[in-house]
């Protein structure tokens, strides 16, 4: 049990160490060494997680994303909201608020916030320590169902309104294009409420 612990340790400190590393510095501009000498585990440590730095950033993404989502969720049910359409709006304004707030996740995420709902990595690492229909993908397919929503693909209804706010709210936060965020999200939103209410 003791070493099961050790073992968690080092990786989440090889997680943290990278994601500052990365944050500071970007992905191309850290090396390996760099981060087990941060973290202060040896170098094969780092291998017997991940085989290089484009795999610890993909789960750092991954792992932030799925989080944002998370504690959307977690928000989400302290609110009394009947209509899937508003549930996913109340879910995407309190994912783009954190993301405004925090520029830098938001840099680091990218545009690939969409790896927190259908990464194979993240199911990986989430589907042993999570319920399965407390995440956000199967939340929007059991109410799709429950509701009797006409979609034609929930699965990939969902994924559009994630891809459509990654990539279009980076450029709003971050540039004010096409619109300022809070002047964008009424547009984004009648999008969504769209795409889901028809």
């Amino acid at each position: 049990m003791k070493k099961e612990k050790e073992e968690a340790n080092k990786e989440t400190r090889l997680l943290s160490k990278a994601f500052e590393l990365f944050t500071e510095k970007g992905v191309k501009n850290t090396s390996i060494q760099e981060i087990v000498d941060n973290a202060n585990v040896a170098k094969g440590t780092f291998y017997l997680y991940f085989k290089d730095k484009y795999e610890i950033r993909d789960v750092l993404i991954a792992k932030k994303s799925h989080k944002l989502f998370n504690d959307a969720l977690h928000e989400l049910r302290k609110n009394d909201i009947k209509t899937l359409s508003e549930r996913v709006i109340f879910i995407v304004n309190y994912v783009v608020d954190e993301l405004t707030k925090a520029p830098t996740l938001l840099k680091f995420i990218s545009k690939n916030l969409s790896w927190g709902v259908y990464s194979k990595t993240v199911l990986k690492i989430y589907e042993n320590t999570e319920k399965k229909e407390e995440g956000l993908y199967h939340l929007f397919l059991k109410e799709v169902k429950e509701n009797n929503i006409k979609l034609k693909n929930p699965e990939v209804t969902l994924f559009m309104i994630i891809e459509l706010v990654s990539s279009t709210c980076f450029n709003s936060i971050l540039y004010d294009e096409p619109l300022p965020i809070e002047e964008y999200k009424p547009y984004l939103y009648d999008t969504i409420k769209k795409l889901i209410d028809g």
